[in-house]
């Protein structure tokens, strides 16, 4: 098929932007950890793009849209004649009429892949293994999301279910809140947690942050379509529409309980919305994008209070945002679902559906959710018993950036005018010395 030169330029578009989403998404986390650890978290994100990106060429791609020969098997995973990309880069274009090149495609998904491992380094921050971390971004995204992309848009059992997800709610979202969940349990709690302030260091760079994902998920959302229509349109408003009121919400529900709206409550929020919207964006009309939108601002400026309740150490809030804003998303197609476009979906609940597509909805983020918190967690387990997971408890109070790194994020030097101890420790007497 000719290539649909119009579709392929928007598609690298959409790529490029979701690939500026994980940068983003540096800013966002790094900006919301200590300021001894924000070096180091934004590696996390970094790195992700490397490791995730070889995987995906050699096999990753193969094993989330290829085919195996074998109907049965193919439920599940897909097969090796994908392998190295190689074939795609002999077919011109997909098969699917789109007129897109299948290369373009695969780095489109691509970039799905690298945010997905990025989400899950929040729920760590401060005191995992650098080397730990690279080894399981690549053993996740190997034996976890590769398969569950197959699964919700390989053509896998998912697929033949009828579970809809538009851009990732569940492949992307409740996927990484799962896994973000297990590894904090395996690594345990942050020296000195619930006993020492750990507030964000820096909200500019959060709200920096979350301003490059909220650019960025219009190309992930409207992207998914891949194609330039009236539902890549839709799928863009409903995208601003449920971001906006979930932001809204969140700081409405910051005033009335705590007597003041805040920043980082109206960039979680943005993000809260940004997640809930994912899997509906495509399949729902914009009133529903507002309802949606409120709901997710609402219940997740709850739910990321859960960890002090529950006892676990969900260091940015990952559980309480990707986790249960994803299954908010998801499960809200079973009642919202206006424009289903693959048999066997169903429309919502209040488009006429009745309780199918609902049950489908709810069983999607409850199977990959414990597929990723099981595998997770014995990833977890077998790194921390093998090479350790945890750094000491000496290299956390220190700080991560320069036990690990040999960093500091801000070198802001000595304050000679006034004495006083820079960020670095007591001005030395030399130094005083020299100035005078």
């Amino acid at each position: 098929m000719k290539i649909d030169t119009g579709t392929t330029a928007w598609m690298i578009t959409a790529t490029a932007l979701v690939l500026l989403m994980t940068p983003g998404l540096a800013f966002f986390y790094g900006g919301m950890t200590r300021a001894k650890s924000v070096l180091n978290m934004m590696m996390m994100s970094f790195v992700s793009i490397i490791t995730v990106t070889i995987a995906w060429v050699i096999y990753g791609h193969a094993f989330a849209f290829g085919t195996n020969g074998n109907d049965t098997l193919n439920k599940f995973i897909g097969g090796l004649k994908e392998f190295g990309l190689q074939s795609l880069v002999d077919t011109a274009t997909k098969d699917d009429g789109t007129g897109m090149p299948s290369l373009v495609f695969s780095a489109f998904q691509l970039t799905f892949a690298i945010i997905t491992v990025a989400l899950i380094s929040g729920a760590i921050a401060d005191r995992a293994k650098f080397g730990a971390w690279v080894v399981f971004s690549v053993v996740w995204a190997t034996v976890v999301y590769f398969p569950v992309a197959h699964w919700v848009w390989g053509g896998g059992w998912l697929t033949q279910l009828g579970i809809e997800d538009f851009a990732g709610g569940t492949v992307v979202h409740v996927n990484a809140g799962a896994a973000g969940l297990a590894l904090a349990l395996v690594i345990g709690k942050r020296a000195g947690w619930r006993k020492e302030p750990m507030r964000p260091h820096n909200l500019t760079l959060v709200l920096l942050g979350v301003g490059l994902l909220w650019f960025g998920w219009f190309g992930f959302n409207a992207g998914s379509e891949l194609a330039v229509d009236g539902t890549a349109g839709l799928a863009f408003m409903n995208t601003q529409i449920a971001t906006a009121v979930a932001a809204g919400a969140w700081i409405l529900v910051e005033k009335f309980r705590d007597g003041h709206s805040t920043t980082l409550g109206v960039a979680s929020g943005a993000v809260a919305g940004l997640v809930a919207i994912t899997p509906a964006c495509g399949f729902v009309d914009p009133w529903a994008a507002i309802v949606i939108g409120a709901i997710a601002g609402t219940v997740c400026a709850y739910a990321v209070g859960l960890k002090y309740k529950l006892g676990f150490d969900d260091s940015l809030d990952v559980v309480g945002v990707h986790l249960v804003g994803g299954a908010l998303g998801a499960i809200s197609l079973g009642f919202f679902a206006a424009y289903p476009f693959l048999d066997p979906q169903a429309p919502g609940l209040f488009y006429g559906g009745g309780l199918t597509q609902l049950g489908r909805q709810v069983l999607g983020p409850v199977v990959v959710g414990l597929y990723s918190f099981v595998l997770a967690w014995i990833i977890g387990k077998i790194i921390d018993k093998t090479m350790g997971f945890r750094v000491s408890q000496e290299e956390e109070v220190t700080g991560i950036d320069i036990t690990t790194h040999a960093e500091t994020g801000y070198d802001l030097g000595t304050i000679h005018s006034s004495g006083v101890a820079s960020v670095n420790g007591p001005v030395p007497a030399e130094a005083k010395k020299v100035d005078a």
